[in-house]
């Protein structure tokens, strides 16, 4: 018995945590991907980062991009970042930090 509903908590977490990662991915593709690209790579006239690099990565913390994500963020150069706020909520976002980390090669 205890083995079933072991196994059954197991199940349960793999596939919340297996949606979860589907939103993230489908909330990216939603709200960075016009301006990020959808592999993460970042699009030259607009100055973004790759983040496929372990470089850009490593410049920002989760924090730090959880922050820019929720309220905006002005770089020195290139396009603003408008908040997403309104769109995503807190787990959300955390989500999308993580699913961002994804996209290092």
């Amino acid at each position: 018995m205890k083995k079933l509903t072991l196994l059954a908590i197991t199940l349960a977490l793999a596939t919340a945590t297996s949606a979860y990662a589907a939103e993230a991915k489908d909330n990216w593709a939603k709200y960075c991907a016009m301006c990020h690209a959808a592999d993460g790579k970042g699009k030259a006239p607009m100055k973004t980062k790759d983040y496929t690099t372990a470089a850009a990565q490593d410049e920002v913390t989760d924090d730090a991009a959880f922050k820019a994500i929720k309220e905006g963020f002005k770089p020195a150069a290139g396009p603003a970042m408008k908040p997403f706020a309104d769109k995503m909520s807190d787990d959300e976002i955390k989500a999308l930090v993580a699913y961002m980390r994804t996209l290092k090669k």
